[in-house]
């Protein structure tokens, strides 16, 4: 819902605490399923199958192993920045470092996500069409979350007046 309050209506420092609070509850979402997700990745070397598996596998789950790791550090590299730097008033510095790392972090989920449905997918199907459902996945992931609202962005300019 988009809220049409006027920016002489919100000083800038309610701003900037809005901004952090809605960047910090949004961070909150995705780090818990990237934080289940990075447990049973690696949960998954200890098994008895995977001590059969071949050279794709072990190699794809450890870089889908290392994304959802890089995925942590950026998702939760916003809060760590708002608890360092909290009493500086440096709010603009976390809301701007934060939404990057934030979307880079998304990016490093989506790698995660796609790597993790690569490995399922892997161990049911022919390699091949693993290999199609886990380009499938990058597709749905990289358009529902960064080309379709990259996309939109400048059309609510366009609409107004």
């Amino acid at each position: 819902m988009r809220c049409d309050v006027s920016e002489a209506e919100e000083s800038d420092q309610r701003r900037l605490a809005r901004n952090v609070n809605e960047l910090l509850q949004e961070l909150r979402v995705a780090q818990a399923g990237v934080q289940i997700l990075f447990g049973f990745l690696l949960s998954i070397a200890f098994t008895d199958k995977y001590a059969s598996t071949g050279t794709f596998v072990r190699t794809t789950h450890m870089v889908t192993v290392f994304c959802a790791a890089l995925a942590v550090a950026f998702l939760t590299a916003p809060a760590a920045w708002h608890r360092v730097l909290f009493r500086q008033g440096r709010r603009e510095d976390v809301v701007e470092s934060g939404n990057t790392f934030a979307l880079i972090g998304l990016g490093f989920l989506a790698l995660a996500m796609t790597g993790t449905v690569l490995l399922l997918a892997e161990v049911i199907l022919p390699t091949w069409v693993a290999v199609v459902v886990g380009a499938s996945a990058l597709i749905v992931f990289a358009g529902l979350w960064f080309a379709w609202p990259f996309s939109t962005k400048g059309a609510e300019h366009r609409e107004r007046p």
